[in-house]
This record gives C-alpha cells, sequence and structure tokens, in this order.
C-alpha cells in the first residue's frame, strides 16, 4: 500500500492511499459473496455460482465498486492506525482511481484549544438584595390571586372583569364576532385592537357602544394593517376583585398554610432571595463563558465548521416542518437564497462550535463526570416533585435518550459551575493553573465531552446560558401557588 500524507494544519491532513492487487483481495471475495446470492446467473442455483462465473458475468469493475463500501473505509481505518492520527469527525472521501482502487482522505484532527488564564478573568457581581417593596408586590399578587371576582353595580373600570359581546367590521367583513367573552380592561391590553379597553372604561351594564378604531402596521394580521374597524360592544356583567385583608387568617389559606403573615413574609422573603442568589450564579456563569471565550484561542478544520454550519441550518429546517412550513416558502417570505441564508447563518455557527470545543476543553482539563448515580439521582428528584404523573414521568425517563439528555444537562452544569469557581478562585483546579488551561490536542471525547458529537447542541444547556433574569413572581410560580378562590 502506497500512502501520501500531505498535512499543512495542525488540525487537518490529507491522505493519498492506493492500494495494490494482493491487498484488494480479500475485499473483492467479501463482495463476490455479497452478490453471488442477488444475481441469477444459468446453469447454477441461486448463490452457488464460482467467483470465476460471477466476475465473467458482471465484470471486475462491478466486483471492485460493491467492494468499495467497505474496503475504503476499513483501508482507511488501518492508515490512521498506523499514522497515529484519530480523526475528530468522519472524513471526505473521493476515489481517484478503480484498478488499482486509490482515494483520497481529507482527514479533520482534534482541534487545538487554549483556554488561556480562567483565573485572570475577573467579574463583578451585584449584591444580591431583596427589599421590602419586592416581598409587598409579591404579597399583593398571591392577594390578588387569592380574591373571588365578585359582580359589581356599578360602571366599567381598569381591572373589573368583563363579560362581552364584540362585533368588529373592517371593509364591510365581519372580522371579530365573539360573544360573552371575557375581558379585563387596561392601558396594557392591546387585544383585540390597541384603543379598545379605553372605551370600556365608564360602561354600564346592559350597555352598547360603537366606536371605531385604526389597525395598526404592526397587527398580527397584515391584510388589516391600516384599516378601519368599526366596533359594536355590549357590555354583559362586571366583576371586580375583592381582596382579603393580609392578616394571619389570609396567610392560613395560602397553599399549605401559614402560621402567620410574619411566617409568610419570611418564606417569600427566603425565595425571593433563593432566586435571586440562583439569577445571579446563571448570570455569572454567562459572564464567565463569555470572556473566557474572549481569551481562549481555538483552531479547527474548516470541515468541522462546515458540518457545524450544515447542522444548524438542518434545525432551523426542521423546525419550520414543525410549524407546518418549508423552507423554500420561508425563504420565499424572507426574500433570500438558500446560499444567502447558510451564509447568514454562519456567524452563530461558528460561535457555537466555538463555545462547544471550549467547554469540552474545560471539562477534559477538570476532569469533569457525571456518573450514573447522580443521574438516577436526577430522575428520583423529578419523580418527587411530578405529583400524580410519577407513573408517566418514570416511563419517559425509562428510555436510554432521556438518560443521556439528563446527563448532558447534568454534565453542562458541573462545567459551568467548575468555570465560576477557577474564576472566584473558590477551589483548586486539580491541575496547576497554567499546565491545564494551556494549549493541547489530545482526544477529550467519551463521556467527558460536553457533547460527544459536532453538530448536536454545541451551546450551554439552558442552565448554563438561558437568560438570567426574570422576574421575581417567577419565583413564586415555583415555589407557592395561592388556592383556587
Amino acid at each position: 500500500m502506497n500512502v501520501t500524507k500531505d498535512s499543512t494544519s495542525p488540525t487537518e491532513v490529507t491522505l493519498s492511499v492506493e492500494m495494490t492487487a494482493e491487498e484488494e483481495e480479500p475485499f473483492i471475495t467479501r463482495s463476490y459473496r455479497r452478490l453471488v446470492s442477488r444475481v441469477r446467473i444459468p446453469g447454477f442455483r441461486p448463490g452457488k455460482a464460482p467467483r470465476s462465473i460471477v466476475e465473467r458475468q458482471l465484470g471486475r469493475p462491478a466486483l471492485i465498486q460493491e467492494a468499495l463500501e467497505f474496503m475504503v473505509p476499513e483501508t482507511l481505518d488501518k492508515v490512521l492506525k498506523d499514522e497515529n492520527l484519530q480523526a475528530f469527525m468522519e472524513p471526505q472521501l473521493e476515489i481517484l482511481e478503480m484498478e488499482p482502487v486509490s482515494f483520497k482522505a481529507v482527514v479533520p484532527l482534534e482541534p487545538v484549544v487554549d483556554l488561556g488564564d480562567i483565573t485572570s478573568i475577573e467579574l463583578e457581581r451585584q449584591p444580591v438584595e431583596v427589599t421590602d417593596e419586592q416581598v409587598n408586590d409579591l404579597l399583593e399578587r398571591l392577594r390578588y390571586d387569592a380574591a373571588p371576582w365578585e359582580p359589581v353595580d356599578r360602571p366599567a373600570k381598569f381591572g373589573d372583569l368583563l363579560s362581552l359581546n364584540v362585533h368588529g367590521v373592517i371593509a364591510g367583513e365581519d372580522a371579530i364576532n365573539d360573544e360573552g367573552i371575557d375581558y379585563i380592561p387596561d392601558l396594557e391590553n392591546q387585544s383585540p385592537i390597541p384603543g379598545f379597553s379605553v372605551y370600556m372604561e365608564g360602561m354600564t351594564e346592559g350597555q352598547e357602544k360603537e366606536f371605531t378604531l385604526t389597525i395598526p402596521d404592526d397587527h398580527g394580521q397584515e391584510q388589516y394593517s391600516g384599516k378601519e374597524c368599526h366596533m359594536k360592544v355590549k357590555l354583559l356583567s362586571i366583576k371586580e376583585k375583592n381582596l382579603p385583608e393580609l392578616d394571619d387568617e389570609f396567610a392560613k389559606g395560602v397553599r399549605d398554610g401559614y402560621e402567620s403573615m410574619e411566617a409568610l413574609t419570611d418564606f417569600l422573603r427566603n425565595q425571593l432571595t433563593e432566586h435571586a442568589e440562583h439569577a445571579s450564579n446563571r448570570q455569572a456563569e454567562q459572564d464567565g463563558l463569555e470572556k473566557l471565550l474572549e481569551i481562549s484561542t481555538v483552531q479547527a478544520s474548516d470541515m468541522i465548521y462546515d458540518r457545524e454550519l450544515d447542522s444548524l441550518y438542518e434545525e432551523r429546517e426542521r423546525s419550520m416542518r414543525n410549524q407546518r412550513l418549508d423552507m423554500d416558502t420561508y425563504l420565499s417570505n424572507i426574500g433570500k437564497s438558500e446560499d444567502e441564508w447558510r451564509e447568514q447563518l454562519k456567524p452563530q455557527a461558528e460561535q457555537r462550535l466555538r463555545t462547544f470545543l471550549v467547554l469540552r476543553k474545560l471539562a477534559e482539563n477538570e476532569d469533569i463526570k457525571v456518573e450514573p448515580e447522580e443521574v438516577q439521582a436526577e430522575i428520583d428528584s423529578m419523580l418527587t416533585n411530578s405529583g400524580d404523573s410519577q407513573d408517566v414521568m418514570r416511563q419517559a425517563f425509562s428510555t436510554d435518550n432521556a438518560r443521556d439528555s439528563i446527563r448532558s444537562s447534568l454534565f453542562s452544569r458541573k462545567v459551568m459551575e467548575r468555570l465560576l469557581e477557577i474564576i472566584e478562585g473558590r477551589s483548586e483546579s486539580p491541575e496547576s493553573s497554567t499546565e491545564s488551561l494551556g494549549e493541547s490536542s489530545g482526544d477529550s471525547g467519551g463521556e467527558n465531552s460536553v457533547e460527544n458529537s459536532v453538530g448536536t447542541s454545541a451551546e450551554p444547556t439552558e442552565e448554563s446560558s438561558g437568560e438570567a433574569e426574570t422576574s421575581e413572581t417567577d419565583a413564586v410560580a415555583e415555589v407557592d401557588e395561592t388556592p383556587e378562590p
């Protein structure tokens, strides 16, 4: 076998391989055994014709063509092993000659990643503080949610619950025709048309009102943009919230009950504090990751970037199909060709791949692993909090894909937590900072990679890269629910 190696980059090598007839022979024999059972040779039972007859009947090129399917990859594997090369992903193959067989393989190697000195990264954390105003706002929300709607005999005002018949005509066409709908007028409520709420204020039960509104240009239904809508509304009923007193009795009625308003207030303050600390950690992790990407250098084969771009494009295409929209229609709507759209996606694909490779290298340096027991503990925790749906959840978690997804999520969480520990100097790295964070191109596949293949999710998981800021009320939505009225 004649092998020529051409390498102009530390991340890619081109191999030219020319096989001898002797090396081809075992593969040709395998090809014959596959073909002989599929072709009909006069005078022989299926699968019994000698190789010489099959070769004379089909021609040697047919046997070689059949053999290429396994001849080339198996030969390439041997060449890579002999040359002590590790392909980072599937090489790009090109058949050069058929007799003797020769081919070219462009092999992407392990990217070279230098993380720089993580300990030089500086983060400014904002102090976590929960104000009395935040606690009081949350108490007011609980108070509002717990209050029943009760009929009132007065004109409507913002914040009331109205029952309406609504009829809207645009250019002679019935565009809105709703009977007995619930509606809460508010300046922030832009439904069904901006300005509608204003006309509800002051109406009395049984009153009918007619008015005209102009559909704004950014309205969801473009065919109506800029047109006038003649509205006819009848107010059927008016209700308001009967807010309870914020006293010990109210506290006892919230979820499982609290002994006093003081106990409820302390609980809410603690939950808001925990939520703020969680958000602070996530924001710090995101800031740390951004700074790590700034000081890191990544060398990778163009083939790897191209594959990531292909993957991102395919993800977008699947997303379109899920919305019952084909890519051609979407591209037509945005006025771009496929090439233009791919070019637009390129920076995102490059950033996603860099993030993947940097976090993957950090995970390798820090010897981060997720043990099966940790995956099971996470599943048990989710099952405990799943209430009546435990059986359904248990069945869902029984698949390998589900467990792999949980493992990946836990792994990414560990990597981001470790990054923050190093930046903030809260613990020592298993290796010295300068040694473990320096340049390396060793293989880091297997379970210790953030994701085990290029073109899957190269971004951090939601725990590590999601928006860090959420409203205080979101914290209580997870912690506490008000009782039904």
